[in-house]
């Protein structure tokens, strides 16, 4: 049995809690390792070591910051496939979607590489007589990241590359669910030149989220994961004094309208319904189609993609659609799900509640599931699942689809599909969704963009990756300057002027 263990002051260290979890191999439900759960002394002690070693860090100029995330980039690239495989291993997910969550996540740290252009402050000559002022982007110090399971490797760089480049000190406390790759990680950033101390991965729980929470030195903190842990993160910290981000739960819907593209639309709602087993914060997992006709349609497109989708483990190679989900809880609560909306009343059209696969029996697979004629009432609506499964909500009107978007307590990511110009502009303006897709079903923007929600989605004022992640990251000191003239008139110098 391997264990784990944390990465502090650039080397690996066993913990010493005597606490640990269990990291599962989704496919076989076999524990494969342990992980130490750090206590709040473990936690203040890499606290400890990543303040003493910021202040020269912070005070590298930025494009040698700069040159080690461009290293970091090279060796991303070089070994790609053995974090692909570590992850795929903890997480279940399968080998090609395993190489996105590491791409999107290499994607931040290139445009990290843009970091002095992104740290220049700006000036003022002759802001009154004599007078100039400029201000400068300065890091915040020792700053701190609480990351999920489902991407392991995307969300922990989306929140350290800038972070780090920035000037600061990082602590990373990842899902214990699978915490190999982000460990991997630190080890790759240090060979790229990164300071022992800069990038500290400590292992843990809840006693580890608030030992960052309450720690006077950690002067910010990053989260992504559910609402409720995102409202008490983000409550907790800013009581405390921390600029905060925590980024919540999602249910994302796609508006098919009479004019779309019912073969592309539905091939879109196959890839972001159930790709990933729809452990994506930004899968669609509600479709609206407007019409009767337009959603008989669509059921009679989507049942055959759905029942041809292959479920299996990532080791079967790229013929698999998705693998398992991360833990045997997961899949319980998926399960329990769907037979709550057979109880309400949904129509269960392709049912994966059986679903079994020959020699992996004890694994955490779950079936495809889609459901028709869902009301915004039925928990299956109102409860982002986290699996596969895919609920239509049929609506009579383009605004009566709007409105269902719209009155969701979620807003992080919607689409629509259509032809129609004038529709897909005023869905894209009036919509209350931090994140919208036009023909596209998943719209992640891409990392000079900026990442984020709207309404219980989100708490904290500014998004993830993009120029917010360098506002989120840096404090801005303004300089007033004055400097009087020793020079009078004639050229000779006034001593009395310097008085």
């Amino acid at each position: 049995m391997q264990e784990l263990t944390h990465y502090i002051n650039g080397a690996h260290v066993k913990g010493t809690s005597g606490r640990f979890a269990d990291v599962f191999n989704p496919a076989t439900g076999e524990v494969q390792a342990k992980v130490p759960l750090a206590n709040k002394d473990e936690f203040d002690a890499a606290v400890e070591i990543a303040a003493a070693a910021q202040p020269a860090w912070g005070a590298t100029n930025p494009q040698r910051r700069a040159r080690v995330m461009m290293k970091f980039v090279d060796l991303l690239n070089r070994d790609m496939d053995k974090l692909a495989e570590a992850l795929s291993r903890e997480h279940g997910k399968t080998f090609p979607d395993a190489k996105g969550d590491i791409q999107r996540g290499l994607e931040v740290v290139e445009y990290c590489i843009g970091a002095p252009q992104m740290l220049k402050g700006e000036f003022t000559d002759s802001a009154g007589p004599g007078i100039d002022m400029y201000s400068l982007r300065q890091p915040l110090g020792v700053t701190g990241g609480i990351t999920p399971f489902n991407f392991p490797a995307m969300i922990p760089m989306w929140m350290f590359a800038p972070a780090i480049v920035c000037g600061n000190a990082f602590i990373l406390k990842p899902s214990e669910r699978d915490p190999s790759v982000p460990l991997m990680l630190a080890e790759l950033i240090e060979e790229a030149g990164l300071p022992k101390g800069i990038l500290q991965v400590v292992n843990g729980d809840k006693e580890a989220v608030d030992a960052m929470l309450y720690n006077d030195t950690v002067q910010s903190i990053g989260f992504v994961g559910s609402t409720p842990i995102a409202e008490y993160i983000y409550g907790t910290g800013c009581s405390q004094g921390k600029r905060v981000q925590c980024f919540g739960g999602a249910k994302n819907h796609m508006i098919i309208m009479p004019d779309a593209d019912l073969d592309q639309a539905a091939d879109a709602l196959v890839g972001a319904g159930y790709g990933a087993a729809g452990e994506r914060c930004m899968a669609i997992s509600v479709a609206v189609p407007v019409g009767e006709e337009t959603a008989d349609r669509l059921i009679e497109k989507l049942v055959p993609r759905i029942e041809k989708l292959k479920v299996g483990p990532y080791t079967s190679g790229d013929d698999v659609d998705y693998g398992p989900v991360v833990t045997a809880q997961a899949k319980e609560n998926i399960l329990r799900l769907v037979q709550t909306g057979v109880d309400q009343g949904a129509e269960l059209v392709v049912d994966g509640r059986d679903f079994s696969l020959q020699g992996y029996e004890e694994g955490f697979f779950v079936g495809a599931h889609l459901f028709d004629r869902v009301t915004p009432d039925m928990d299956i609506y109102k409860t982002e699942i986290f699996g596969p499964v895919l609920s239509t909500v049929r609506a009579g009107s383009y605004e009566e689809a709007l409105g269902l978007a719209m009155d969701h307590e979620y807003g992080n990511g919607t689409a629509i599909f259509t032809r129609d110009g004038d529709t897909a502009r005023d869905f894209a303006n009036r919509i209350n969704i931090g994140m919208v897709g036009i023909n596209v079903p998943i719209p992640v923007p891409l990392a000079y963009h900026t990442f984020g929600g709207w309404k219980k989605s989100v708490f904290g004022d500014l998004n993830q990756h993009g120029p917010d992640a360098f506002k989120f990251y840096t404090r801005t000191k303004t300089v007033t300057s004055r400097w009087p003239s020793g020079i009078k008139e004639g050229g000779e110098f006034n001593f009395k002027a310097m008085d």
